[in-house]
């Protein structure tokens, strides 16, 4: 016996039910049929995950349902009643071939030289965007600008895959993407100059008055430090310490420091020093 309890769940009493057979999995998209046995009209529904739907057949007949009808993965019940005996039958919609990949990259910008800093993980999905949980083949590259590729095959599971990669040694765009089949995601990632490294500063007397300034200003890799890097400059004399902040410009920082007798002087930027400057004052 059957009864509607609501849009989306049936009860029914199998005793002296007709029989009722469907395959134990169905791709997702795919057309497939159901065996019934009897005679007779009767009343045919199939519940999934997203809908139900409802028609009339006649038993003994195929029961062919379409791909239409089973688009999203999940477990299927399918249900014919025939006046007040009623038969149900269960099986497995599984995803279809991967055809889409969501492709997530972090961060959007990074330092050079750094180990394991850029993460990409790809979701592999089907035509009907259901999570393909089988494992699949996903190929991820990384593109720096100047440089060979680097490449590494992964296997998903259950529809997820990752890899992490250091950082190139030169700043600029590196491309990282992944590719399943024939379908590929792409993303760019901004590769920029790591802390200052090697600090080297130099007088300067332009009448009398000392300027010191730094050499181009580069990191252990010798990418340039961007603009508005900030270098510390100290200076001790006989009227005490005095340090002044100058933000690197045109890949130099250059300050004007008066001096009293003689006097040592030195930079550093963040926590890298550079050398230290003897100098006495000049009238």
């Amino acid at each position: 016996m059957c009864r509607l309890v609501s849009t989306f769940v049936i009860l029914c009493s199998l005793a002296g039910a007709r029989e009722l057979q469907a395959p134990a999995q169905v791709t997702a998209g795919t057309s497939f049929s159901l065996a019934s046995s009897g005679s007779g009209t009767a009343t045919f529904y199939l519940i999934s995950p997203a809908h139900v739907s409802k028609r009339q057949l006649r038993l003994g007949d195929e029961i062919t349902v379409s791909g239409e009808e089973v688009k999203h993965a999940g477990r299927y019940t399918a249900i014919v009643c025939d006046g007040g005996n009623c038969n149900s039958a269960s099986f497995e919609v599984k995803a279809a071939p991967a055809t889409q990949l969501s492709l997530l990259v972090h961060p959007s910008r990074v330092r050079v030289s750094e180990p394991n800093a850029i993460s990409a993980v790809a979701l592999v999905f089907d035509k009907f965007h259901n999570l393909v949980l089988s494992p699949t083949q996903v190929e991820f590259k990384a593109i720096p600008r100047d440089g060979q590729p680097i490449s590494e095959a992964r296997d998903s599971e259950r529809g997820i895959a990752w890899f992490r990669l250091t950082s190139g040694r030169r700043e600029g765009p590196v491309k990282v993407g992944a590719s399943a089949g024939s379908v590929s995601e792409l993303r760019v990632v901004e590769q920029v100059a790591s802390d200052a490294c090697n600090l080297r500063i130099a007088p300067d007397w332009i009448s009398g008055r000392l300027y010191v300034q730094t050499d181009p200003v580069r990191d252990c890799s010798g990418n340039p430090v961007p603009d508005g890097t900030v270098v510390s400059f100290t200076k001790m004399d006989s009227g005490g310490k005095t340090t002044v902040d100058v933000p690197v410009k045109r890949g130099v920082a250059r300050v004007e420091l008066p001096v009293k007798g003689n006097a040592r002087v030195f930079a550093a930027s963040g926590v890298v020093t550079g050398n230290e400057l003897n100098v006495a004052g000049r009238q």
